[in-house]
């Protein structure tokens, strides 16, 4: 099995056509046909199912779809560190995070960018839950997370200490309060993140350890969408302090504390802990070691 041909396998699934895979590799589609008839014929395995015309692989061309990309995630790290040997500032840097972990880099990012502008960075947004196992395969070099990781093989260091904030829009009853009871919460509606995190289930065990309602009739996709649907006066919320900075100096959203949920909400920076790391993630990390040393 040549590599070449994980590559053009790889280029048919994700184009779902043969044709257009061709013309994203600039080869002929005869021989991009040909070369994964030769793929299957050495695997035994029929990979693309021809009798549709929509590219949909078989089961056996699923499990060699995900293979073909871990083996695309090493060649691009094997250039990238040739690259990065025959100059120390170029490269490229992948580092994942969700919509809120992304914030938590900026800082972090515009020193890096000063010391290495030729270095490009891509900061990747996935799934939280995702991000460990993407950094072990090799997907993303380094990623944020809201929780410590339990995998030995991964290394993480505290970037950022974050906490949970209540807020409510300016002229609800309790925004003009200090701070409020969990208690007196229970009538309220609240505009929930519909995606799971540690700290979701934190606020969901207080109330149930309080005995107290917690009305979630309202989910949305975005921490930006919950914002506004809170300045719209549609419901209250937990989130992120960093995210709604700008919202509370402006007046545009209240902070009310709640005394029975103050959380921490520690930001991780994840790494593998057993695998070289590329020239530009370990000066990326050293960046990150002396901003926080400042701190």
């Amino acid at each position: 099995m040549e590599l070449s041909q994980l590559t053009i396998f790889l280029a048919v699934a994700e184009e779902r056509s043969f044709s257009r895979a061709a013309q994203k590799l600039m080869r002929t589609q005869p021989a991009i046909s040909l070369a994964v008839q030769r793929l299957e014929a050495e695997l035994g395995e029929t990979l693309v199912d021809r009798s549709l015309k929509d590219g949909t692989l078989t089961e056996a061309g699923k499990v060699v779809f995900e293979f073909a990309r871990k083996f695309e995630n090493v060649r691009r790290g094997l250039n990238n560190a040739l690259t990065e040997l025959r100059d120390l500032h170029t490269g490229r840097l992948t580092i994942g995070a969700n919509e809120s972990g992304a914030l938590y880099l900026l800082t972090h990012i515009y020193h890096f960018r000063q010391l290495y502008p030729g270095v490009k960075v891509e900061v990747r947004r996935s799934l939280s839950s995702r991000i460990p196992s993407d950094v072990l395969d090799a997907s993303i070099e380094l990623g944020v997370v809201s929780y410590e990781p339990a995998d030995r093989n991964l290394h993480s260091q505290v970037i950022y200490t974050d906490s949970l904030c209540f807020v409510v829009f300016p002229g609800h009853p309790l925004s003009g309060r200090t701070e409020t009871h969990i208690k007196e919460l229970g009538a309220e509606t609240f505009i929930a993140h519909n995606v799971l995190s540690p700290y979701r289930q934190t606020v969901i065990r207080a109330f149930q350890k309080h005995h107290i309602p917690l009305n979630m009739n309202l989910e949305m996709p975005t921490l930006e969408t919950i914002k506004q649907a809170v300045a719209h006066r549609m419901g209250v919320a937990f989130l992120p302090r960093m995210t709604v900075q700008a919202e509370l100096e402006s007046g545009i959203l209240v902070e009310v504390p709640v005394k029975e949920l103050k959380v921490e909400r520690k930001i991780r920076l994840v790494h593998p802990s057993r695998r070289q790391l590329s020239h530009a993630a370990r000066a990326f990390l050293e960046v990150v070691k002396q901003g926080s040393a400042v701190k």
